[in-house]
């Protein structure tokens, strides 16, 4: 019997598969209930006693080795297996299917508008310094977008924060700029506010600036009405209301007919068949002069809009969140819109 078990040793470790069908083999012959190592197992009952201790001990040395080569033999395989896929060249390339962002969609379709009326893109850094901000946009010391619970600060600093919105954008062209400017500057902009279905602490705006001589406020609803049918179509209507912001004077907000009821009244617009997408207004003297413009020269117009908000009209969207989540599902919708 040691024989062999000497013999099936050399067999075992002889041996070398090219396939899973020598594997299987291999393990029918040596390893099956029938195999030839429990056949052995079996015969071991008829060994004398003096010999039985020797012969157990290479019978279970013998069962281990057949497992273990089986096993190696195995991962050897899968290993060369791998090997061919990775540096086989005939396989076709995977397909690669996506689309723009919703967000990004929009944001460009503003921007092409805007640049035909002549105004030239302009960016910014996202992290900014109180006067950027707040001060040269004539924000007083007792604000509430200064408190800790509305601005995003940094390291508790007083003076660094994440940008409120893209008019730091503008202060920073009306400092190494004089006049005529016209420029627009979407981007991403950061406050404290609580997420939910119609706020987020993470959004997108565009905003506008035009100083020369002799702006005035007809030139902005000019502006504002071209963009307004432009983006939402020709029978769209619009409306100001008369608002406050620091930084105009006088300031408002414009709404648009909803586009989705077409003015009857619907959720969306609240059943008063208007949807608020803007404040605007002509520029404070006091940011003029913040930014070294004289004001009894010049004046200007500003406004600025969020992009979410003109999405989820434009789209039907009506949950905010959904634009952050990468949900392939909600992401796809849009795949066909260059």
């Amino acid at each position: 019997m040691k024989e062999k078990i000497i013999e099936l040793s050399k067999q075992i470790r002889q041996f070398d598969p090219q396939n899973k069908q020598q594997l299987e083999e291999f393990k029918i012959k040596f390893l099956s209930k029938k195999g030839m190592i429990p056949s052995l197992f079996q015969e071991f009952k008829q060994v004398p006693p003096e010999e039985r201790k020797t012969i157990g001990i290479l019978l279970n040395e013998l069962k281990q080795l057949a497992h273990e080569h089986l096993e190696a033999s195995a991962l050897k395989f899968e290993e060369i297996v791998s090997q061919t896929v990775q540096i086989d060249t005939s396989l076709p390339a995977a397909s690669i299917t996506g689309g723009r962002h919703p967000i990004s969609i929009v944001s460009r379709d503003i921007n092409t508008i805007f640049e035909r009326l002549g105004f030239v893109i302009a960016e910014g850094p996202e992290i900014e310094d109180d006067f950027h901000n707040f001060t040269a946009l004539n924000f007083p010391e007792e604000h509430p977008a200064r408190d800790m619970q509305d601005t995003f600060f940094i390291a508790k600093s007083p003076d660094i924060a994440l940008r409120t919105h893209t008019s730091s954008v503008q202060v920073r062209v009306m400092e190494q700029s004089q006049p005529p400017i016209r420029i627009i500057a979407p981007g991403r902009v950061f406050r404290n506010e609580a997420i939910s279905a119609r706020a987020h602490c993470i959004f997108h705006q565009v905003e506008g600036l035009y100083i020369d001589k002799d702006v005035s406020f007809a030139d902005l609803k000019q502006t504002l009405f071209y963009f307004a049918r432009e983006f939402f179509g020709t029978n769209t209507k619009i409306r100001f209301r008369p608002s406050y912001f620091p930084f105009t004077e006088t300031s408002a907000e414009m709404d648009v007919s909803c586009n989705i009821c077409g003015g009857k009244g619907c959720t969306v617009c609240k059943y008063s068949g208007w949807v608020e997408i803007l404040g605007c207004g002509m520029v404070d003297p006091n940011v003029l002069e913040a930014c070294n413009i004289n004001p009894e020269i010049y004046s200007g117009y500003a406004f600025g809009m969020g992009i979410e908000r003109i999405a989820m009209m434009k789209y039907q969207i009506n949950d905010l969140r959904l634009f952050f989540e990468n949900d392939m599902r909600f992401l796809s919708q849009f795949s066909s819109l260059v």
